[in-house]
């Protein structure tokens, strides 16, 4: 199957849109994505037509509701090759990892133990563990990337000790696009390993199969569906080692005054009312991705990409951070004399939105030496045309700071 770009953007309905009297060139897609005209007729036909809340209704209504949103359950363990029973719905990946913290970390780990992660993380797979060092003395052991971005496996098992307990690991940075080798990873330990694929499974085929991880969250967004929505998947047996993270709603059998008995997984880790319709987007967004087929828009990202790169080549004033040779399409940039939100201001008055900033990775920009980048992140959507608008608009930031 082809890879046709512009049919694609043709699915975007914002694409067609001009910003300050320019076209939209909209480069930041490692922050959030934009969603095609199928995800927002599927997100309005529910609320106009089938909205009503899910399990705990008999009339028509609420079991079409519950249909529809179960079945994105089943689309999410094909999308990510999983079984059906092991995906948790979550709000994001930012909860999901919370849920790792909480249900499965927090009652195992004790003080003195250890966490490996890398500096190339988000602070999603940052935090939930520093509430660990604060609350219980666990302790976090930092793997610091190569020069050139990359973070060699060999790097990560040499930081394992007898008190490393767990492993939290990206799959794709969003600050310099570096792809982790799980599966490598994994062949060099059997700890459980938290892997964040908010990045990763956007851009390129994932098989929980065969990766090794024994968690995996990845955030709707990102995956041209809804904010709010997302899932995380995790193998069985972890699953009954956790305790629940928040309590009410699905995740309950039985309430009485002296008693409560929660249910199975994966409903035991899903309370309250959820996102029904959010939910829903995604696996609309998740079955046009299919559709397209993740090894075309990998090979399309990858054509960007290398493009991309070439020509950000050609500004030796230009310090790009980050890269490894399987990158990702994110390129995390800065310039003398110009600081990356005058970068992002003036792009954007060419109609090209980048983001600017320490893009929630704090700890990298301590090593890497800067406070901000401004971040060109790429999609499926976008064009060797729009990488020559960026460059275009690089040179002119240049010429007005030089």
């Amino acid at each position: 199957m082809s890879f046709d770009v512009d049919a694609v953007r043709a699915d975007f309905p914002i694409l067609s849109r001009q910003v300050n009297g320019r076209p939209l060139v909209y480069l930041d897609n490692g922050a959030s994505a934009q969603k095609p005209q199928v995800v927002i007729d599927a997100i309005s036909h529910a609320y106009e037509g089938e909205y009503a809340n899910v399990h705990r209704g008999l009339h028509f209504l609420s079991n079409l509701a519950t249909e529809n949103y179960e079945r994105v359950r089943g689309i999410i363990a094909r999308f990510l090759n999983a079984p059906e029973s092991e995906i948790i719905f979550t709000s994001g990946s930012t909860e999901a990892l919370n849920l790792v913290s909480y249900g499965w970390a927090a009652p195992r780990l004790q003080a003195g133990d250890e966490i490996v992660l890398s500096l190339l993380e988000h602070h999603a797979n940052i935090v939930p563990w520093h509430f660990l060092r604060e609350r219980q003395g666990v302790v976090l052991k930092w793997v610091e990337p190569e020069e050139d971005g990359s973070l060699p496996p060999e790097k990560v098992l040499a930081a394992i000790t007898p008190r490393t307990r767990m492993l939290a690991l990206t799959h794709m940075s969003n600050v310099t696009g570096t792809v982790v080798d799980i599966a490598a990873i994994r062949k060099g330990t059997d700890l459980p390993m938290v892997v964040d694929g908010s990045q990763a499974a956007v851009h390129m085929p994932v098989d929980l199969s065969t990766l090794g991880a024994d968690f995996y969250c990845v955030t709707g967004h990102k995956l041209y569906g809804p904010s709010g929505s997302g899932a995380i998947w995790i193998r069985a047996d972890r699953q009954a080692e956790m305790r629940p993270f928040l309590g009410g709603g699905d995740m309950i059998r039985t309430v009485s005054r002296d008693t409560v008995t929660y249910n199975d997984g994966p409903l035991r880790f899903e309370a309250g009312t959820p996102g029904i319709v959010n939910q829903i987007g995604l696996g609309v967004a998740l079955e046009y991705m299919m559709s397209l087929g993740m090894e075309n828009i990998a090979a399309h990202e990858r054509a960007l990409r290398d493009y991309a790169r070439g020509r950000l080549r050609e500004l030796n004033w230009l310090q790009v951070q980050g890269d490894a040779a399987d990158k990702g399409a994110i390129f995390s940039m800065t310039m003398e004399g110009a600081h990356a939100h005058d970068i992002s201001t003036i792009l954007d008055k060419k109609g090209i939105a980048v983001r600017a900033g320490a893009h929630c990775a704090m700890p990298l920009m301590e090593h890497l030496g800067l406070n901000a980048t401004a971040r060109a992140s790429f999609a499926m959507y976008n064009t060797q045309a729009e990488v020559d608008a960026l460059i275009e608009g690089l040179t002119f930031c240049r010429e007005l700071f030089a």
